[in-house]
């Protein structure tokens, strides 16, 4: 049987007037007797119990993102960016629950101060009570239409509407006259709330899976212990291969550029004695490969394939990046660095995406 805690927006509100263990709180196992009480009461009635917290609208804020342009569902960290000049406070101070993606591809996030709300739940877990859920009561109610309620001395707002708001009730109406939707009155039904609703333990609140056996948390620690120093050694392999082929193809091009160097020790020493010792123009080739190493590819994480020089064009790359807007990145810092960086030939392959750079010889 679900248990549930309700506390008011008079129970929550800050102030040093505010005596949080004797504040009105409601309590309810079953939806048809909801008790108002005080926290102490409810701690000892709520003992032993799984307790869904619900919190008034009045401590949190609800956003709705604009359409997310990448299939893969984001970080709550990349979404809070993305609704940063809409935030009053920083977002180090902030913590971001994210909710579903919408059919227009949008993701819902209600906010709250992340000290505060850390607070709130130590000052729960001092007096018994086991929280396994924090909701917000306007974000309980129906989803399939644009709905109010009233609840706790004032009306909720949500549902369908692009908004999560506690208003008066004279708020209210001037809220209503200026929504093309009306507002229906619905109820919420807490045996079976909504999907969408947004459970705010998440991240650094979210719930720790507890009482695993010891064997099978061995085991599984054991296991992932071993697909990770399988997968060490795998990528080192491959980067040490990769990095030997990109070594042999500059030497070669070295021994090309300056036949009297018959004898290298340390490449990139040799090449910046050249370069501070005026050697002649046609070494522009590898400084201009060392400009698009250093200050182009070295500030991303794309994987570079194949490597040429090819006369009357420069060099060219055959890379792996992890989006179109990566390879757009990398086109950038080219333009910033002074380096002509064309990219062209990008195509989708899996979760990859791979293209040509060119970087043309100028001299």
């Amino acid at each position: 049987m679900n248990s549930w805690l309700y506390l008011t927006a008079h129970c929550v509100a800050e102030g040093a007037e505010t005596d949080v263990d004797t504040a009105c709180v409601s309590v309810w196992h079953d939806p048809a007797a909801i008790e108002s009480t005080s926290l102490n009461e409810a701690a000892a009635r709520l003992k032993d119990r799984q307790v869904n917290l619900i919190l008034p609208m009045e401590r949190c804020s609800w956003l709705l993102t604009e359409p997310w342009p990448n299939k893969r569902r984001p970080g709550a960290q990349a979404l809070a960016f993305a609704v940063e000049d809409q935030l009053a406070d920083d977002l180090d101070e902030l913590h971001i629950a994210v909710g579903p993606m919408d059919a227009q591809r949008r993701y819902p996030l209600m906010i709250t101060h992340k000290q505060r709300f850390k607070e709130l739940l130590e000052l729960l877990r001092q007096r018994g009570f086991n929280i396994v859920s924090v909701q917000v009561d306007a974000d309980l109610l129906p989803a399939e239409a644009a709905c109010k309620a009233e609840w706790g001395g004032r009306w909720i707002v949500g549902g369908a509407l692009e908004a999560r708001l506690a208003l008066s009730g004279p708020a209210l109406d001037l809220v209503a006259a200026r929504l093309q939707t009306p507002l229906t009155e619905r109820a919420i039904d807490w045996n079976v709330p909504p999907k969408e609703a947004i459970n705010l333990l998440q991240g650094e609140f979210a719930r720790r899976s507890q009482g695993w056996p010891w064997r099978r948390c061995s085991a599984a620690l054991l296991l992932t212990f071993a697909f990770a120093l399988g997968f060490t050694h795998l990528r080192s392999s491959v980067l040490e291969d990769e990095a030997a082929r990109v070594y042999a193809l500059s030497e070669a091009r070295f021994k090309t550029l300056y036949p009297e160097q018959t004898r290298i020790v340390d490449l990139s020493a040799q090449l910046k004695a050249l370069q501070q010792q005026g050697a002649p123009a046609r070494n522009g080739h590898m400084v201009r490969l060392l400009q698009l190493t250093e200050q182009v590819l070295g500030a991303s994480s794309v994987e570079v394939q194949r490597m040429e020089w090819r006369a009357n064009i420069g060099w060219v790359l055959n890379i792996t990046a992890s989006s179109f807007a990566q390879l757009e990145h990398l086109r950038e810092r080219g333009v910033q660095s002074g380096i002509p960086v064309t990219v062209g030939n990008a195509s989708q392959q899996g979760g990859r995406v791979q293209a040509i750079v060119t970087v043309r010889d100028e001299s």
